[in-house]
Parts: C-alpha cells; structure tokens; sequence
C-alpha cells in the first residue's frame, strides 16, 4: 500500500496532466485531493492558483498563492500568478508592485515587463510605462506591439496604423460583453447618431456596409433602412456575435482597408460606427469606399477628435484621433462632399465625454 506522501505525488501529477489538458475542474480537484494528504506544499498550492485563475475565481486564487509565497517568497512563477490574480480584481497598483517583485528576482521576460507597462499606463505613470516597454523591447517581447504601447505613452513615433494582432485580441476578448459595457457603462451612442443622420436623409439604400461592424449595433440600426446589409469585422469573436443577431445578407473577418480593397461589391451607404480609433491612417479606407461607391451613395462615420493643430495622434488609451481639417482634406482628395458635420461625445471613460466627430460624406 503507498504511503500518504505517495499518494499525494499521484494526486498532484492528475492534477498537472488535467491542467496541462485544459481539464481545470478536473486539475483543482487533484490539487486538493494532493493537499489533503500533505498540507501546505507551495508547489501544490501554486498550481491550485494557477488553476483557480483559469476558472475565474481570482479571490481564491490570490488566497492561495499567498499561501504559497507565505512558504516561498521568492518564488518567481507564483509572483507572476498573482499579479495575474491581482489584475483580474482590478487591483492595478498591488499587480504592478507584484510584477516588479517577480521581474526584480528575474528580469528576462519581455513579456512581463510589456505587462508592467500596459499596467503602469493603466496608472497614468507614463515615463515608468514607457522604461517597462523599452524593456520588454530590449528582451525580447514582441516588438511591433510593445513600440505601439511606447508609441502611446509617450507620444512619438506612432505607426499609421495598429498591430492587427492587438486590435484582434482586443476585440476576440471583449466580444462576449460588448454591448453591456459599451452602452450600459460607457453610455455610447455612435451608433445611434449615425443611424438617425442616415434616417434623416430620407432615402433607402440598396446595398450597405457596415465596416467594423463589431456585435452589430450599428447594423440593428440600419437593417431598415436598406435593401442589402453586410458587416466586416477584424475580429472573429465580434463577427459571430453579429451572425448571431441575424440581420446580415453577409458577414466577413477582415480588415477594413483590405475588404474594401477586395470587394466586388457596390455600396451607396457605408457606415463606420467608433472605428477608426483603431484604424489609424484613413487614406487606404476613403479610397477602398470611393473604390466601391457611385455618385450620390452617403460616407458616414465617427472620429475622436484631436487636439487643436493635430491632424492624427495615438492617445495614451492606444486609440488614435483625427481632426476635422484632415477629415475635410481626406474628402476632397477622394472624391466626397461633407454633407454634415457634428461634434458630439462618442462615449464616457471614467465618467469623462470623449469629444468626437460626426461625418456625413456625399459621393461626388
């Protein structure tokens, strides 16, 4: 018969293989089995952590790493999880003293300083962010992202356009719960102003594109008011929301640009609901439109605004802004009218407008 500690070995090795397996009710299970029969072992307890994270319960989590790092407080791989656990409780100012612990025992992880950094933007500590960032650079971490995040922070050096990798898994992330919190808490209604722009001209169309047409609020909006409606999206995640809402004729994963770009399609209304904030530079997107749309079909969109005697700029949120002289001088050049400007808030970030754009563009 084995011993107690034998058994507790077996145990907490199920308890890996279920891990490693994605079986996390399974590996919690071992994990407990394990530490019943021998109590307060720390690798034991830090993988109970690490698993109670993958089941999204970050209070037990932080419990039991603590008592893991209780018995180890330098162990580097439990620090690292705990920050994870802090993180996920909104706890920013505790997750990013945690890091910086972990990556003072061992600094070779570009992608935990990159966490640092995103950490310490989070906590407008923007010079330390930025240090974070060039370290991650400097070991390793994923450069075009983390010169995208240094870019945001200190306002040099931005790209025309974001790392497609972040926007997808922003959004493949947020796509569960998008609307609740964009409009519930947010209090967005670019997609409203828009709609009821497009409303007032007193027209229907017969082909629509919704480009970034996330979980499909925009399109709930339109789908009266036109023939023919199709949604793109970068996201995969955000497309199968919208598939789910049933209003499309067609659906595609794409980049906007590259969709416009490609499509066969013709269009006499396109809207863009709150997206070009993770668009950039919008020559390639006016002339994909100009590309697919006859005279008289209606161009219409949201911007955050820059700063006076800004044209384009990233923001320390990583979403950029646009001006109207650059909206005006995008018309001109590809062939539009601006029928209609307004400025109206596009959504609240800690309870604060973000002041923003409105376009309602003819095709000449």
């Amino acid at each position: 018969m084995s011993s107690p500690f034998e058994q507790a070995r077996g145990a907490f090795q199920a308890g890996v293989a279920h891990f490693q397996a994605g079986r996390w009710a399974e590996a919690e299970a071992g994990f407990r089995a394990s530490l019943a029969l021998a109590p307060a072992m720390p690798s034991t307890l830090l993988n109970l952590g690490a698993t109670l994270l993958k089941l999204g319960r970050p209070h037990e989590s932080l419990a039991t790493l603590d008592q893991a790092l209780a018995a180890q407080p330098d162990n580097a791989e439990a620090l690292g999880h705990r920050t994870a656990a802090l993180a996920a409780l909104d706890r920013r100012e505790e997750a990013a003293d945690c890091l910086a612990r972990m990556l003072a025992l061992d600094g070779s992880s570009g992608s935990a300083w990159s966490m640092l950094g995103s950490l310490l933007k989070d906590l407008d500590r923007p010079a330390e962010a930025a240090s974070a960032f060039r370290n991650a650079i400097e070991r390793g971490g994923d450069a075009e992202l983390n010169r995208y995040f240094l870019a945001a922070v200190t306002g040099h050096g931005a790209p025309d356009a974001p790392p497609r990798r972040y926007v997808e898994m922003l959004f493949d992330t947020y796509a569960a719960g998008f609307d609740d919190h964009l409009v519930g808490l947010l209090n967005y209604r670019a997609h409203q102003v828009l709609a009821d722009g497009v409303r007032g001209l007193g027209r229907r169309f017969a082909g629509a594109l919704d480009l970034g047409c996330g979980t499909g609020l925009c399109g709930a909006q339109l789908r009266p008011l036109v023939d023919r409606l199709e949604g793109v999206d970068l996201s995969a995640n955000m497309v199968a929301q919208a598939a789910a809402r049933g209003i499309y004729d067609a659906l595609a994963q794409d980049d906007a640009a590259h969709h416009l770009a490609q499509s066969a399609q013709r269009f006499d209304l396109v809207v863009a609901a709150d997206v070009f904030i993770y668009v950039g530079a919008l020559h390639p997107v006016f002339a994909g439109v100009a590309r697919l749309m006859d005279a008289g079909g209606v161009f219409c969109f949201s911007v955050e605004e820059a700063a006076q005697g800004e044209d384009l700029a990233l923001r320390g949120s990583l979403r950029y802004v646009h001006s109207e002289r650059s909206i005006r001088a995008l018309a001109q050049e590809h062939g539009f009218e601006v029928s209609q400007l307004a400025r109206r808030a596009i959504r609240e970030d800690q309870r604060v407008p973000i002041p923003g754009i409105y376009a309602w563009l003819v095709r000449r």
